[in-house]
């Protein structure tokens, strides 16, 4: 497991990091600020931070969107150095389409796009940033001062009909695939039907039988199987399917927070049992839920502007679009937004229900993620400046930030290696 990265910080002595780790919770409750502060720096100086979650535009690492630079994206490299985030599952995201040869093909088209984006990236600032595709490739970056740039992909819709492409990605780099997204595909039902197309909660009752094809092809494959925005008979089937550990690389607490994107504790207990890694999403409405107010604003502003179902919005201007993101801020003066604290509130769930070995952290950052406090890459310290705050060891810190999520990876791909040889 990676715990220390010791290049980072010559001098922070092993020594140092043991009497750390020994710390107990009572301890820190008697830490002033200025104590935490310098412990917080200490310990995510020297862990390997791991983002599972992190959307791109399809004009990102281009004249538009250059990453090099600061720019308006949550996420880039001066962000990442800033906030000392060190690795980021990039993602191939695909919205939910129909279910027919043109729907395939578009989705398809959408995805080799992203993919191209991440691909310009790290062949344009190789000196900055480099793909990693196992655990070990990760630590041996982040040794060297690089950022990590890992593969996600959202949404298993562009495969199509098949499973056959599903080897593609995982050649391309994917390194875990989403069942669903927004509304039941072929593979399985969604945490979110699309009930303006008429979808109820179930469509196959579960995974289809293609998406228990799939469960099992991306076993095969070493690609970790994400089961975020899988409806709960999804998730609960896929993971008991599982030969290998499943990820939830993007959900809250259910028991934090009333969400179908989030999980309950029996979801959590059952990640655990399977040897998984449910990564807590900083997305500020998943961590705190609007208000009837709020919804009310939304839903009021989104017909005012003609978006109101998922349709109209594909087919809106940039404008539109635009107009909406900063009109719609003004739900924050009815009710304030979730806060870094709020969101700890989840890891707190998640580790007392599943397990300190069994949480990880994600942002969903340019997907609308973040929170006051951690609002883009460059506040990435402040997540572990509230851990610290709340007792957790340097040890705990490094299993959340990443430490675990590396070793499903590990463990995935050791899988694989013996259906493989089977």
């Amino acid at each position: 497991m990676i715990s220390i990265k010791t290049f980072k910080s010559a001098a922070f002595s092993s020594a140092v990091l043991i009497a750390l780790s020994l710390q107990t919770g009572g301890a820190q409750a008697e830490m002033s600020e200025s104590e935490i502060n310098e412990r917080a720096e200490k310990i995510h100086a020297n862990v390997v931070t791991v983002d599972t979650h992190v959307d791109v535009p399809l004009n990102y690492a281009s004249v538009y969107v250059d990453p090099a630079r600061f720019t308006e994206a949550q996420v880039d490299l001066p962000k990442m150095r800033a906030g000392g985030l060190d690795a980021a599952f990039f993602i191939v995201y695909t919205p939910q389409g129909d279910l027919t040869e043109q729907g395939y093909g578009e989705a398809l088209r959408i995805a080799e796009t992203r993919l191209a984006a991440i691909k310009r990236m790290v062949r344009a600032y190789p000196e900055q940033i480099t793909l990693a595709e196992s655990s070990k490739k990760v630590a041996s970056i982040a040794r060297s001062g690089r950022r990590v740039a890992l593969v996600g992909m959202e949404n298993a819709f562009p495969l199509g009909p098949s499973i056959e492409r599903a080897e593609y990605w995982r050649d391309q780099g994917v390194r875990y695939m989403g069942i669903t997204h927004f509304g039941h595909n072929q593979f399985g039902d969604s945490s979110n039907p699309n009930t303006a197309k008429g979808e109820t909660e179930d469509k196959f009752g579960g995974l289809s039988d293609l998406g228990r094809e799939l469960v099992a092809e991306l076993n095969r494959l070493g690609v970790m199987v994400d089961v975020s925005h899988a409806g709960k008979k999804t998730m609960m089937q896929a993971t008991a399917l599982s030969k290998a550990p499943v990820i939830a690389s993007h959900s809250g607490a259910m028991g934090v927070s009333n969400s179908p994107r989030n999980l309950d504790d029996e979801q959590f207990k059952a990640l655990a049992e399977n040897g998984g890694v449910a990564q807590m999403v900083a997305f500020d409405t998943y961590v705190k839920p609007l208000n009837e107010e709020q919804i009310a604003f939304r839903k009021d502003l989104a017909k005012e502007l003609g978006i109101e179902t998922r349709e109209k919005r594909s087919k809106a201007s940039k404008a539109v679009l635009d107009e909406y993101r900063e009109r719609a801020q003004e739900v924050w003066e009815i009710a304030a937004r979730a806060t870094v604290s709020d969101f700890v509130d989840h890891i707190d769930h998640a580790v007392k229900i599943a397990g300190v070995d069994h949480v990880g952290i994600a942002s969903d950052f340019d997907g609308g993620g973040g929170v006051v406090g951690w609002d883009d890459a460059s506040e990435t310290l402040n997540v572990t400046r509230e851990l610290v705050r709340r007792g957790y060891s340097s040890a705990d810190i490094e299993k959340i930030w990443g430490g675990n999520l590396l070793r499903v990876l590990r463990d995935v791909q050791a899988v694989s290696r013996t259906l493989n040889r089977s």
